[in-house]
């Protein structure tokens, strides 16, 4: 994938791959939504009006403007909110709205921030939802918060590393995501790079998007049993993806877990152990089973030297110990990275230090200007928005066939 398409406003993304992917559905199988006029005012379920500014982006089956709340001012380069327009008849958008009207309305992350006493959460906030006829035709839309950049493009003009206190802090935010949504009966499954973006309003606040393949794992509080099914082996992104999801399992809360021992380690250390060899799924799944077994090994592969992140093998210990359908202990995974921010002198002061290296030093970070506006907003750069075609819930049956990294 381009790095344009790293940003989906609705935040659903398509995984990025290397090579040809099988079993995408044909684009001629779904109408292209056409376009809609700056100015245009939409109205959402809840009687609230929308006025769109400019498209931002566009995907194969849809289109990514930015919004506003209606009123006489037209909408300008810096609009809070994001809207994705598709044809009803499309899918891709229905997966990804179901878990925001469950579980990222705005008061829900409202009273999660109060209640567990956290400065703020990376979830996304839903701001409306509807149908627009245009034309005698029928759109779906969705209103999303707006993003900057994603950490993926920062992690490779960084060389491809990030500080040890940078990953603590990106993985203790992360924690806080996680466990929200996995409260909410949804696991993520897809945790990587260029699925956290970057608020514009404060550098320092990470967001964790694409939910429109998340799964939800228990619902009505019945856990998924645990199967196995051949048509699932691999799914998700090769170099990342938990053992579970290797072998065909449904996702799970120790699955996620699993995914971001994974990313830090690659933040940290530059590279996996299995990266040298990722067209074949198996030969993956079979080093992140061997190294599961020996965490001290894995940590040796990955950081040679003496000064060894000692936090990241007790996270993965404690990973490695959880059962399929059991609850994580979050604050026993936070206070290990918490140690390690000890270790290095440091402590959480929410800092993420992401500043860009220039000439082989970081760059100044730069103050944002906060715009004052009901609505929480953040920003990205029009060049890095794109809308995607990520599989929907048309399409759960191949969905392992949408989200697997794997050249055939």
């Amino acid at each position: 994938m381009t790095l344009s398409v790293a940003f989906f406003c609705i935040l659903v993304k398509m995984p990025r791959v290397k090579g040809a992917q099988a079993g995408r559905p044909s684009s001629a199988k779904r109408r292209l939504a056409e376009h809609f006029a700056a100015g245009e005012i939409i109205t959402d379920m809840a009687k609230k009006e929308w006025k769109l500014g400019s498209p931002i982006g566009q995907g194969g089956f849809g289109c990514i403007y930015l919004a506003d709340r209606n009123s006489s001012k037209s909408v300008g380069s810096d609009a809070p909110c994001v809207v994705k327009v598709e044809p009803s008849d499309n899918g891709p958008l229905f997966t990804e709205l179901k878990f925001y009207q469950r579980a990222a309305k705005p008061e829900q992350i409202q009273k999660w921030i109060r209640t567990h006493k956290l400065k703020y959460l990376g979830v996304p906030k839903y701001w409306g939802s509807g149908l627009h006829d245009k034309n005698g035709k029928s759109y779906r839309f969705m209103i999303m918060d707006r993003f900057g950049s994603d950490l993926q493009k920062i992690y490779e003009a960084n060389a491809k590393r990030f500080s040890r206190k940078t990953v603590l802090q990106l993985s203790l935010r992360i924690l806080d995501v996680l466990e929200y949504i996995h409260e909410h009966e949804y696991v993520h499954g897809d945790i990587k790079a260029s699925n956290l973006l970057l608020s514009h309003k404060n550098p320092d606040q990470v967001y964790l998007v694409d939910y429109g393949l998340a799964y939800r794992y228990c619902p009505e509080g019945i856990h998924k049993e645990y199967k196995e099914d051949p048509k699932r082996c691999h799914d998700g992104t090769i170099e990342f993806t938990s053992i579970d999801a290797h072998n065909g399992v449904a996702p799970s809360r120790r699955g996620d877990l699993e995914i971001l021992g994974y990313c830090m380690i690659q933040w940290l250390s530059g590279r996996l152990p299995w990266e040298d060899n990722l067209k074949d799924p198996n030969y993956v799944r079979d080093s992140k089973i061997r190294y599961r077994e020996d965490i001290a090994g894995l940590m040796d592969k990955c950081f040679p030297e003496k000064n060894k992140p000692d936090e990241l093998a007790q996270y993965m210990e404690t990973v490695r110990l959880l059962g399929y359908a059991e609850k994580p202990l979050y604050q026993k995974l936070r206070d290990a990275l918490l140690q390690g921010l000890r270790a290095i002198g440091s402590r959480d002061d929410g800092r993420l230090d992401l500043g860009l290296v220039e000439n082989g030093g970081p760059r100044a970070r730069t103050a944002t200007k906060k715009r004052k506006t009901g609505i929480e907003s953040t920003e990205s750069s029009v060049e890095d928005m794109e809308c995607s075609d990520a599989q929907t819930e048309e399409a759960t049956q191949t969905r392992s066939k949408t989200r697997k990294r794997v050249q055939k």
